[in-house]
């Protein structure tokens, strides 16, 4: 049967695609259950009602950098910047191969957050939605312009969730109005029909979104930002250059090349660490944020802190011994060597790989990778008092082995590696053992619109159009300047790990240059070509981990016996089970690899839609 007849339109709602958050069978989820006196009908027939919604859609996308174990790291963690460090248990996401499946638990601290960005995805296209088909309820516009630039947000968010979900999960759901009553009859429509209706809309509203907006409101300048990265994912290059050059050109916004901020007096700074204060990211001074997430200490709606220290800090606390054979280092604080208050008390569950510590930095004057800014495990000291006056190390630099070349570190997974201290210290005075406070966070700053300007040159074959580009990134760090001839797509991504660590979703990027080069049939630099045919077999994204990192399908284990894995196919990630088994009158394709993919069936391709 064909699949269009199976339905007047893509009925996809949201109310399925989130059932696994309710219990088991229990049918509670279908009775209305009144919050309050507020309803739709005396909600959202005014703009600032409309307006409300979109709060939400903002705070949603705070709540993927803060907390413990927050979703950022997944994104990290499935790429070649960062593994999961936590050895001492089963469960995180190591054994890509055993553990990541459709039915397992996709959203935990304690294994990974898949599920999050399935569900809370799902959320944010929700909340736009809302106010996309409300939009000419409310009677108090004051102007056209006023009804459009709240339509053009809704756009934004709506397009920004579903950016991320293709890249994150291939073909899936598309729901383009409010849903108002439970209904489960779900298809996945293909990947590139839903970016292509998402530059669509984002077309429409970048007339219509000011370029002044408060800072975590969205100007057009992330518009245009995100627009550039559909363009890409859709290989309309040339329309991403000319985004790129409409955003980066157009005056709003510069790169910071001098010192400004809360530190701008301290000699000992620099203008990435300033680029990097909590207290310098929302300040009108600083002309290269884009959009960014407000985290404010004590104030309504405030999260428990964004915990990069904890997060993405090694486990230094515990496992490092002085040559000497004592325990040589102490988390606990008031110590008479404060060093936890200096570099908070990490846990080492996001570990950097040596790619990232290590392979990227080639030039010895970049700001990024000097003392200060950046943190070796040398550049620590023995600090357990509990040794002072009896262990001749005590308050000397940390060693790696002794004299008869023994491991001085029980963990060196999780307990020894360097880090971007200039990204991840975050002052934390509500805990005696810092981890990471409230703080505002980069969603879209300049640095990473030059940096994809820079990729759709590569992939236009303008190598030195894109030097130019990342070379005001570079620049700006004190690095040395790139030649033409050293530019390919591994450039790009390289770039992208020295600046964007801890910002960016690298898998979300990763996995969308491995789509391009499967589109287009390019030859990537390792030189190899890539096809969609068989792209969950065979893709950059795999080749790229293998030849960067150092743990993935090379006999790696923790401590706790679990052996690091990954396969070609994680390229996408599963499908929640439980989204598919709850879409009874519906289908919902699994991802090629996981079980429940030979049940496939052509996916979507066009959109037959109601539009407010």
């Amino acid at each position: 049967m064909n699949i269009r007849s199976k339905t007047n339109s893509i009925k996809i709602l949201l109310t399925g695609l989130i059932i696994a958050v309710t219990s088991g069978c229990n049918e509670d989820w279908l009775e209305p259950k009144p919050l309050s006196f507020y309803s739709p009908e005396n909600t959202y027939n005014e703009a600032s009602g409309l307006w409300a919604a979109l709060v939400a859609c903002e705070r949603n996308m705070r709540h993927e950098y803060t907390g413990d174990g927050s979703p950022i790291l997944t994104e990290h963690i499935f790429s070649e910047v960062a593994i999961e460090g936590t050895t001492d248990k089963s469960g995180p996401a190591q054994d890509m191969n055993l553990l990541i499946t459709p039915d397992a638990n996709l959203n935990s601290v304690n294994t990974n957050r898949i599920g999050w960005y399935w569900y809370e995805g799902y959320k944010g296209v929700k909340y736009a939605n809302t106010v996309v088909s409300r939009i000419d309820e409310p009677q108090n516009y004051e102007s056209e312009a006023e009804r459009n630039h709240l339509l053009a947000t809704a756009y934004f968010h709506r397009s920004l969730r579903y950016y991320r979900l293709t890249q994150q999960f291939g073909d899936i759901p598309l729901i383009l109005e409010e849903i108002t009553e439970p209904k489960l009859d779900f298809y996945s429509t293909e990947r590139t029909v839903i970016l292509k209706k998402m530059k669509e809309d984002l077309e429409w509203g970048e007339e219509w979104i000011p370029e002044v907006m408060d800072r975590g409101r969205v100007p057009k300048g992330a518009l245009q930002h995100l627009l550039i990265k559909i363009n890409l994912a859709l290989g309309e290059f040339q329309d991403a250059i000319d985004v790129a050059n409409r955003l980066i050109d157009g005056g709003q916004y510069a790169l910071m090349t001098g010192r400004f901020g809360v530190d701008a007096a301290d000699e000992t700074k620099n203008v990435v660490w300033d680029l990097h204060r909590p207290e310098n990211k929302s300040t009108v001074t600083n002309t290269e944020s884009i959009l960014l997430v407000m985290d404010r200490i004590d104030t309504d709606g405030s999260s428990g802190g964004i915990i990069t220290m904890r997060n993405a800090v090694p486990f230094w606390g515990s496992n490092i011994n002085t040559p000497a054979g004592n325990k040589g280092t102490s988390d606990v604080a008031n110590r008479p060597i404060p060093q936890v208050e200096q570099i908070g008390r990490g846990i080492g569950r996001l570990r950097g790989t040596w790619y990232h510590q290590s392979m990227i930095w080639d030039d010895e004057n970049d700001l990024r990778h000097a003392p200060g800014n950046w943190m070796n495990m040398t550049d620590l000291v023995y600090n357990n008092p509990g040794i002072e006056g009896e262990d001749e190390y005590y308050g000397k630099n940390l060693e790696f082995r002794n004299e008869d070349d023994v491991v001085l570190v029980v963990d060196t997974i999780r307990s020894w590696f360097s880090w971007p201290h200039y990204k991840l210290f975050v002052p934390d005075p509500k805990r005696t053992q810092p981890q990471g406070g409230n703080t505002d966070w980069y969603i879209f700053r300049l640095a990473e619109s030059y940096l994809l300007r820079a990729e759709a040159k590569v992939w236009m074959g303008d190598l030195a159009g894109a030097a130019a580009d990342i070379n005001a990134v570079r620049t700006r760090a004190g690095a040395a300047p790139y030649d033409a001839g050293d530019i390919n797509i591994g450039t790009v991504l390289d770039e992208r790990a020295r600046e964007l660590y801890y910002e960016e979703p690298r898998k979300t990027e990763l996995t969308r240059m491995a789509r391009i080069f499967a589109m287009t049939g390019k030859t990537a630099y390792n030189g190899k070509s890539y096809s969609e045919a068989d792209f969950s077999q065979n893709n950059f994204f795999y080749d790229r981990i293998m030849e960067v990192t150092d743990y993935y399908n090379k006999g790696v284990f923790t401590r706790h016996g679990d052996t690091y894995t990954l396969s070609p196919y994680h390229v996408l990630w599963p499908i929640p089970q439980n989204a598919i088994n709850s879409n009874t009158k519906g289908h919902l394709n699994q991802n090629e690899g996981y079980y429940g993919s030979e049940n496939n069936i052509p996916p979507l391709t066009d959109i037959e839609q109601e539009e407010g």
